[in-house]
């Protein structure tokens, strides 16, 4: 899942930032409105965390533009403003998908997030499968064999991607541009080093195959 913070209280959106990449997002920070636009422009967002109180451009506007894009990410509006009235109106007349007042409990809003990203046109069965591989997304398990796998959050998350491919290749600039956030050096040996541990946790290493030029891949 990937997730755009648009938040201009510094401490703030660091701290989220840093709890929803905990929990295998990969997260960006936006700190003014025009700048959260052009990053979800340029940018397929999942989910977009939006603070209704930017600099240079307020959320609300943000939130009346993205709406006129063909496959916006889902907003949740986040305030100081907490009456009914005001939720009301972020749902209703700027199109939010949901609202959250602050301040708030960080483990609803994960689980906010969650729920959003499920409603999604994309989000794939809840239970992906490959071969003796398995995979539950309703209870974040996976298994081999029948086994269940202790796998990282980031190690879960590598392979819900290779699952959801089928067999086919993942070039590794998909993997880091779903999986990790902007703040990733290329050169980095992150997903190498995952795609290892997962190797050694699913028993088989010979079960994800590394096509050079082309990426990972699900093997038979």
């Amino acid at each position: 899942m990937r997730v755009l913070v648009a938040e201009d209280h510094r401490v703030l959106a660091r701290t989220i930032a840093t709890g929803l990449r905990r929990e295998a997002m990969a997260v960006d920070i936006a700190r003014t409105g025009d700048a959260a636009e052009r990053m979800c422009l340029l940018t397929a967002y999942d989910v977009l965390i939006l603070d209704r109180d930017l600099p240079v451009m307020s959320g609300d506007e943000v939130c009346r533009r993205l709406r006129e894009l063909t496959d916006p990410p889902r907003i949740l509006l986040l305030t100081a403003a907490g009456e009914v009235t005001d939720r009301v109106y972020g749902l209703t007349a700027l199109g939010a998908d949901d609202y959250l007042p602050k301040p708030f409990d960080f483990a609803e809003l994960v689980a906010r997030v969650r729920a959003l990203s499920r409603r999604t046109p994309a989000v794939s069965s809840p239970v992906l499968r490959h071969g003796d591989v398995t995979l539950d997304q309703a209870r974040h398990e996976a298994t081999v064999e029948g086994r269940l796998l202790d796998l990282t959050p980031k190690e879960f998350a590598v392979l819900h991607l290779l699952l959801e491919a089928g067999g086919a290749p993942v070039p590794h600039d998909v993997i880091v541009r779903t999986l990790w956030d902007e703040n990733l050096d290329p050169r980095t040996s992150a997903v190498r080093a995952t795609v290892s541990r997962l190797r050694g946790k699913l028993g088989d290493p010979g079960l994800i195959s590394a096509d050079t030029g082309r990426g990972y891949r699900l093997c038979d």
